[in-house]
């Protein structure tokens, strides 16, 4: 089935599936934003669509993409509830939104009108829409919400490449919070990496080249998984290391120090569990 859609937030998110199903035969009719200068670079990026910067002239669509940030998902679907014209269509509409955090409750106002409401994250970090278009297939990406929304919606993103499971309500905040350990963490970590070794004196040419110990970690967490890749001095049980370090790091930044023991007790957890064959 090919879709009429509307996309209500046209950030990254919002640009990366409104451009992957455009192309994959889908409508996209009406990308609104804040402003309609912000709208047109969407619709730009997408190749299809109608810049809007107001939700009241939006036309009826079939599925609603509300890609706006978590804290504007609720007051979005508040209002979308009070516009009667736009549930003028055949049949009852169909609304996602993108949160990985929030489940489909906070869509309720338009529950009670007759849509069918659904939350549908995909595990991708979305530095930018056209990475993002590339990086899309094969990513793991959460369903949840109302018993006819889920099959049209794992459908819709199979279609994109994406691999799709359901995922309760209640759960929905425990998973987000691990995506942004697996994901959102490591540029600050790497950040705050590079800031360390920048006072330390190490010459800025060679900062770059350390970047290259990323790919090299994370290479070694897909062939031997975390508790393999493992290193360091806490997975060694150097106490007396780690204690130095962190005193050491809290003449610099309080924050970091903090961070850097609580990491370094993470990791001797991991190794406890790694040599206990865990």
């Amino acid at each position: 089935m090919a879709y009429r859609i509307n996309i209500v937030g046209g950030g990254r998110v919002g640009q990366t599936l409104g451009r992957m199903l455009s192309e994959h035969g889908h409508q996209v009719q009406a990308v609104l934003t804040q402003s309609l200068a912000s709208a047109q670079a969407a619709v730009d990026f997408i190749g299809a669509g109608k810049p809007y910067a107001h939700l009241a002239d939006l036309p009826p669509a079939q599925l609603w993409v509300l890609a706006v940030p978590d804290r504007s998902i609720a007051s979005t679907a508040h209002a979308l509830a009070e516009l009667a014209k736009l549930q003028a269509t055949q049949t009852a509409p169909l609304v996602f939104h993108c949160s990985g955090a929030l489940g489909s409750e906070v869509l309720e106002p338009l529950r009670q009108k007759g849509w069918h409401c659904a939350s549908v994250h995909v595990m991708l970090s979305f530095a930018t829409p056209a990475l993002a278009v590339q990086q899309l297939p094969g990513s793991a990406c959460a369903l949840e919400g109302d018993t006819l929304a889920l099959p049209q919606l794992q459908a819709l993103m199979h279609s994109l490449g994406a691999v799709c499971f359901e995922i309760e309500a209640r759960n929905k905040m425990l998973y987000h919070a691990a995506a942004v350990w697996a994901t959102n963490f490591m540029p600050v970590l790497q950040h705050t990496a590079e800031q360390l070794w920048q006072q330390a004196g190490v010459p800025p040419e060679l900062i770059l080249k350390l970047r290259n110990l990323l790919p090299l970690g994370v290479d070694n967490i897909l062939r031997l998984g975390p508790q393999g890749a493992l290193t360091g001095p806490a997975s060694r049980g150097d106490t007396a290391l780690v204690q130095a370090q962190t005193q050491r790091l809290s003449d610099i930044d309080p924050v970091m120090s903090e961070a850097y023991a609580a990491l370094s007790d993470l990791a001797s957890r991991m190794a406890a569990q790694r040599d206990a064959g865990n």
